[in-house]
């Protein structure tokens, strides 16, 4: 039987994700990477139901759930930790980001070729090239063309896991003036991150550089966000200007589609970025697996394009309130109002 070559170009949780869906008894996969080994520093990820369901389909699944953890509870906090809104996170499973990465890529079968380095100039001839690389993607920029290059936002990320599990009473998201912070259980330790308005950068950014910068910028939160700062070194943190692509209209053309943050990256607000790349991969997968390629394609735009364009926006309209500045004083007026409301509803319910 003649095998159908399959290029990856990435492999991070999309490419590694789309070449352990493949029917590796009618495709030639290859997976070009440009890092030599998979990562050892890595925040956790919350894996929504959809996401869990496509973990679900790699086999791979009771794994993440047994070397992750159970997202219960948070809430909106103003910078001081008082509470101003509760949320629920049922359902939801968190996983270090380096952990899914091992168990993706053991989902991988052996018949799949790997080269490392860098990519430069795209494999020609491919039945089908797969753009898995990131938001800065040789793949879309070569073939949506330089309008559909990577855009920096304003906005630093700094984020990394200590050891020690936070207190219930602390987990959460910090609201402040134009800045967030959070925090939440990560196994046996603490998950934190940090994002606000930075000229640092936007590439090869410092980390010892902007911790320091986090240290001072929250010198003034809670005892509990001074603490995971003071404990946390570059050693275990990351830090990286906070990139997004513009909005595109279809992920497939001819014989080249896109995946993951190649496709629709967008800013961390609602946590959606990895478990939409495995949705992805995981269907597109399935499409090839069981669909000429033309209607394959053509199947997976339907599916994948509206929905992550509008996960894409709406993260987007979620960062701005997150951060907001000069209109800080409304917007926590209005999450406390919302978190009252919820609370005599919920106290009606019961009674």
């Amino acid at each position: 039987m003649l095998m159908e070559r399959v290029d990856i170009i990435g492999g991070g949780i999309a490419g590694l994700a789309l070449a352990g869906r493949l029917d590796p008894g009618r495709f030639d996969v290859t997976v070009y990477e440009q890092r030599p080994e998979l990562p050892a520093v890595g925040t956790t990820l919350a894996m929504w139901p959809a996401a869990q369901r496509a973990l679900a389909e790699l086999g791979i699944l009771g794994a993440v759930r047994s070397r992750g953890s159970i997202i219960k509870a948070g809430a909106l906090r103003s910078p001081s930790g008082d509470p101003m809104l509760s949320m629920e996170g049922e359902g939801l499973v968190g996983v270090s980001r380096p952990e899914l990465l091992r168990l993706l890529d053991s989902a991988v079968p052996d018949t799949v070729s790997r080269v490392a380095g860098r990519v430069d100039r795209l494999p020609s001839d491919a039945w089908l090239t797969v753009g898995a690389d990131g938001v800065k993607s040789i793949v879309r920029r070569d073939f949506w063309g330089e309008r559909s290059a990577a855009r920096p936002t304003p906005f630093l990320a700094v984020r990394g896991v200590i050891p020690g599990t936070p207190s219930a009473e602390d987990v959460g998201e910090y609201w402040g003036r134009g800045e967030i912070f959070g925090l939440a259980p990560a196994g046996d330790g603490t998950n934190w991150y940090a994002s606000y308005r930075s000229a640092l950068g936007p590439d090869g950014v410092d980390v010892a550089e902007a911790l320091e910068l986090t240290r001072t910028r929250y010198a003034k939160y809670s005892p509990a966000v001074r603490s995971v700062l003071s404990t946390a070194a570059p050693g275990n943190s990351l830090a990286q200007r906070i990139w997004t692509t513009p909005p595109l209209r279809r992920y497939a053309q001819g014989n080249v589609v896109l995946l993951g943050d190649a496709a629709h990256a967008m800013t961390p607000n609602l946590g959606r970025g990895a478990c939409e790349a495995l949705i992805d991969a995981v269907n597109l997968g399935k499409l090839l697996n069981e669909q000429p390629l033309k209607e394959a394609l053509a199947a997976y735009n339907r599916e994948r394009v509206l929905r992550t364009q509008l996960l894409r926006l709406a993260s987007s309209l979620m960062g701005g309130v997150a951060l907001a500045q000069g209109a800080q004083p409304w917007r926590d007026a209005l999450v406390k109002q919302i978190g009252k409301r919820s609370k005599r509803t919920a106290s009606r319910s019961v009674t």
